[in-house]
């Protein structure tokens, strides 16, 4: 796993950034090697493969972290990138793969209320993808929606944009 992140860190090369992050997301299966990508400062290198203008390394490094952040103390961490995850969302073409890695990720960091408010500027762009999306768009928007709309705090926001 070391090496895998010192890899990501290396290398411009696309497509050796994909492998890594296809590998480290399918090792993120398992919690004990969550913990360790954590401790090595992965999160931070994955992270930084959202800026990456290459839409497939985008798409990869948002399925890692969407896999580590099934760990509390990785959502700890993963919680500094929800507003560029949003951005990612709303500025991805719709239906894309990249968008839909988004939102899995929002809606595995939605399932408590400790990063709501994060999202809260992202409403409008999930109501807009529930009208225009396809079928598996709306349905990881409705989840994304329905683990807002779980906390009450939430309430005005999810009522009161303009669909």
């Amino acid at each position: 796993l070391q090496k895998l992140i010192h890899l990501l860190q290396a290398t411009d090369d696309p497509l050796i950034q994909e492998k890594a992050l296809i590998t480290l997301s399918n090792s993120a299966a398992f919690s004990v090697n969550q913990d360790i990508i954590r401790n090595l400062d992965g999160l931070s290198v994955i992270g930084g493969m959202l800026s990456n203008c290459v839409p497939k390394v985008k798409e990869k490094a948002l399925n890692a972290l969407s896999n580590l952040s099934m760990n509390i103390k990785n959502q700890e961490e993963i919680q500094v990138f929800i507003t560029q995850i949003c951005r990612t969302v709303e500025s991805a073409p719709l239906n894309s793969d990249v968008q839909l890695a988004g939102l899995r990720l929002l809606t595995n960091m939605s399932v408590t209320n400790d990063y709501h408010q994060k999202m809260i500027k992202s409403i409008p762009c999930f109501l807009h993808l529930l009208s225009e999306g396809m079928e598996r768009t709306q349905i990881q928007v409705l989840k994304v929606l329905v683990n807002l709309s779980a906390n009450p705090a939430m309430t005005r926001h999810l009522l009161r944009p303009q669909v």
